[in-house]
């Protein structure tokens, strides 16, 4: 059921075309956004994705788009444009999580991991950045992670890209507040997508006794879309894991 509370409104979701990123997709065009997915890889899941939002009323499109490179970034940006109006919500939610020990960590692994996973906030952020001013409203949710603050079993090259994440995030929000731009992040811990699967003892560590869900995650990216008052912040899921 479509609420239209974000009707007029247009969104890129990075990294949409599954898991996270693709409820976080349905979750905007359900509150009647029109949706850019980016994808890097998967052009049939996002096509996928793209048709049965359309075929049920909505408006999308999938958008190939390697987000660590500013020039891919660029021609994302313009291409969602011209096909769907003035980008004024943007998700960062690509990220790549390469498990690695502290010996055998190497440079490239710490490169493609700050690349992906922080700069592209970066070069997606500068990117939205004149239409929002320009409409005087924006709103910019980042996917974090746990890892940003505790230990995590990726490695310490996935903390740091998921602190700097953070660390941007409030950086953005004490600049932008004043235009009517909000910068937020959610952090979520052990969440059922695809790159938990075959880990099922990690759920011993869950309070709650089981994984997140990306319609869970999904569901507070929507709370802080649709909340004016609330910027810098980083809402943590961990079903009792953690607190901030």
């Amino acid at each position: 059921m479509t609420t239209a509370t974000l009707r007029g409104h247009v969104a890129i979701v990075t990294g949409g075309s599954r898991g996270i990123g693709a409820a976080i997709v349905r979750a905007l065009a359900d509150q009647g956004a029109a949706v850019a997915i980016n994808y890097r890889e998967r052009a049939g899941e996002a096509d996928a994705l793209a048709k049965e939002i359309t075929a049920a009323g909505g408006k999308a499109i999938a958008l190939a788009a390697d987000v660590s490179q500013g020039a891919a970034v660029a021609q994302m940006v313009q291409r969602a444009t011209a096909k769907l109006g003035a980008i004024d919500i943007l998700v960062n939610n690509a990220g790549i999580a390469i498990t690695r020990g502290v010996d055998d960590l190497t440079e490239a692994d710490f490169d493609s991991t700050i690349a992906v996973n922080l700069k592209s906030v970066f070069l997606c952020t500068q990117a939205v950045l004149p239409a929002m001013r320009a409409k005087k409203w924006g709103r910019i949710v980042n996917i974090s992670s746990g890892a940003a603050r505790g230990a995590g079993a990726i490695g310490p090259h996935y903390n740091a890209s998921k602190a700097g994440v953070e660390g941007l995030t409030r950086g953005y929000a004490a600049r932008l507040v004043k235009e009517g731009i909000t910068v937020n992040a959610v952090a979520p811990s052990l969440i059922e997508t695809d790159m938990m699967k075959g880990q099922p003892n990690l759920v011993g560590r869950i309070p709650l006794g089981r994984f997140g869900t990306s319609d869970e995650v999904a569901q507070a990216v929507m709370m802080l879309i649709g909340n004016a008052y609330m910027t810098g912040q980083t809402v943590a899921m961990s079903g009792g894991m953690a607190f901030n």
